[in-house]
């Protein structure tokens, strides 16, 4: 069954160059080793919420290369029982899906071989989203990769596709990009895929397979779980929330920002609708009991993208 393929095709690096021609050649196919590859700008205005890049912050520039295990883009936080996690920050996410395309040949059940995957949005578009909405679209028995690749050369193509309920969190990332974390040995390269016309990189988070109800037409939701965090000065107060940074112990790095749920629970999501508690309370912060009965001082204050890519045993 096409659903079954997901979890290798999400986890594997799909770089393989079968096509041995160049950018607009008379059959019409892309070499993804010589196509152009799109700028990439999460810190931008338009792209970024709490990771937006001024004169100040140091935040890489467009199309720079960034490393996620560096701060401010990884924390050190708690699980529901007091684990000890750590987890990516990719900053706040809209709850709707965008589109992926995986293409398929008529009679089989594995992706082409070669051919990337599709997207028509990056970050700093108005519909982007780190969450993909996958869908298997046939193409024939004779399809050569890469001759297809941009959604609207697909949606004129005519070929059926498939709406999956399948979730999956690939962040897409300038070229270079690394965060080398990954629950149960995952792939933490670089997929390739295709951006009209253009190649474009991101990281793929299997730790889960996501499935979710799907509406009628368009893209359906993303699953949500909390996460309750504190920051050095309470929201509402001068410099007060993400500004001031998360709390965190006595020298050193790790906050009391707990997570509802851990990759294994079923009700697991990396899109995490983020409560605040009173940091008076910090210190009694150790898990998920302690956090609920903490002083909540703003509720949904933001959806974040923070897949939990280490749990302490």
């Amino acid at each position: 069954m096409k659903r079954n393929i997901l979890l290798g095709l999400i986890a594997v690096v799909a770089v393989f160059a079968l096509i041995n021609c160049g950018n607009g050649n008379s059959s019409g196919v892309l070499n993804p080793d010589k196509a152009p590859e799109v700028s990439i700008d999460r810190f931008s205005a338009d792209a970024g919420t709490l990771f937006v890049r001024d004169s100040m912050n140091g935040l890489p520039g467009a199309n720079e290369p960034v490393d996620f295990d560096t701060a401010p883009f990884i924390t050190k936080g708690l699980g529901p029982d007091g684990e000890l996690i750590q987890y990516y920050n990719f900053d706040v996410q809209p709850l709707q899906t965008a589109p992926i395309f995986v293409l398929i040949r008529e009679g089989e059940s594995d992706p082409v071989d070669g051919q990337l995957n599709i997207i028509d949005d990056i970050p700093g578009d108005a519909d982007y989203s780190d969450f993909w909405h996958v869908h298997f679209v046939t193409v024939p028995a004779d399809y050569i990769a890469n001759s297809i690749t941009s959604y609207d050369e697909l949606m004129s193509s005519g070929y059926p596709i498939e709406r999956t309920n399948v979730v999956v969190n690939c962040p897409v990332v300038p070229k270079g990009s690394t965060a080398l974390l990954r629950l149960n040995g995952a792939d933490n390269g670089l997929t390739r895929g295709w951006y009209r016309d253009q190649v474009v990189y991101y990281f793929n988070f299997p730790e889960k397979m996501y499935t979710v109800d799907l509406p009628p037409e368009g893209h359906p939701d993303m699953i949500l779980a909390d996460i309750f965090v504190s920051f050095n000065i309470n929201p509402g107060d001068p410099g007060g929330g993400p500004a001031s940074g998360f709390m965190t112990e006595a020298g050193t790095d790790q906050t009391h920002n707990v997570v509802d749920a851990l990759p294994e629970d079923p009700d697991y999501s990396p899109l995490w609708d983020v409560d605040v508690y009173d940091n008076a309370y910090f210190d009694s912060v150790t898990n998920l009991a302690s956090a609920q009965a903490a002083s909540i001082i703003a509720t949904s204050v933001a959806l974040v993208n923070c897949p939990v890519v280490d749990v302490a045993p």
